[in-house]
């Protein structure tokens, strides 16, 4: 997998943005994306399938994954959670597309380590921006919050630098989106913030999404961070704190 200082690749007469995995089984669908991306300056990977996805990406260099859940074979769930369960793919940007329409299916999809969905029929300017906000961020080593190389709550660590939080020295397996919601809450405890506010450090500026995104979110990283889920702190009405008094999550 690339990172921020890997030069990206000569594609005919310029260099791409970045190389972006493109899981779609419909190929008109599949071309559209790719000619819309193409014309941007991303260099687009096409895999009909999961396990052909799962192949492509243990090759390395991939920079961002759209991925759609209806495929043939492994489902779009079951290559997101395989992704999320390999450490070198870990922090690597998904996005997932999908023409089901329930907000449950979102929460599933988030649930197995997404860090953004898409709904079809999405317009052009929607999916960029969705895309443009993810590679920024995971290009540049964004994690939300420019306060803070080494945040610490007890046996809770964050290091931006490195990009790892760790518990009692065991490193904690979060996605991007996670580790940067988790950064954000850290780097400013005892403020609350509403679900508005975190979004944008979360999937970007300028790009809509549910305010159901940061709940699934929120509940992901609880779960990761097992007896420090205690420190962030939901705020009826509001949204969430992190709030560590040296006794919340403490052995």
């Amino acid at each position: 997998m690339s990172t921020a200082a890997s030069p990206r690749r000569e594609t005919g007469e310029r260099v791409a943005l970045a190389r972006i995995l493109l899981v779609e089984d419909e190929p008109d669908i599949a071309e559209v994306i790719r000619l819309t991306l193409s014309r941007e300056g991303y260099e687009i990977i096409w895999a009909s399938d999961g396990d052909t996805a799962l192949a492509r990406l243990a090759d390395g260099d991939i920079d961002l994954v759209l991925l759609d859940i209806l495929l043939p074979g492994i489902d779009g769930h079951d290559v997101c959670r395989q992704i999320r369960g390999d450490s070198s793919l870990r922090h690597l940007p998904v996005i997932m597309l999908t023409s089901l329409t329930e907000e449950t299916d979102m929460v599933v999809g988030l649930g197995v380590g997404a860090d953004d969905y898409v709904r079809k029929p999405f317009s052009a300017p929607e999916l960029l921006a969705r895309v443009r906000a993810h590679l920024r961020r995971a290009m540049m080593g964004e994690t939300g919050s420019g306060e803070g190389d080494m945040l610490r709550a007890g046996d809770l660590v964050i290091d931006a630098r490195r990009h790892v939080c760790s518990l009692r020295g065991e490193t904690v397996p979060l996605t991007l989106a996670e580790f940067r919601l988790l950064h954000f809450l850290m780097a400013n405890q005892e403020r609350a913030f509403t679900r508005h506010e975190l979004l944008p450090k979360v999937v970007g500026e300028g790009v809509y999404v549910i305010d159901r995104n940061i709940d699934v979110h929120v509940r992901n990283v609880r779960k990761k961070i097992a007896d420090y889920a205690r420190c962030i702190v939901t705020v009826r009405g509001v949204g969430y704190r992190f709030e560590h008094d040296g006794e919340n999550g403490d052995s």
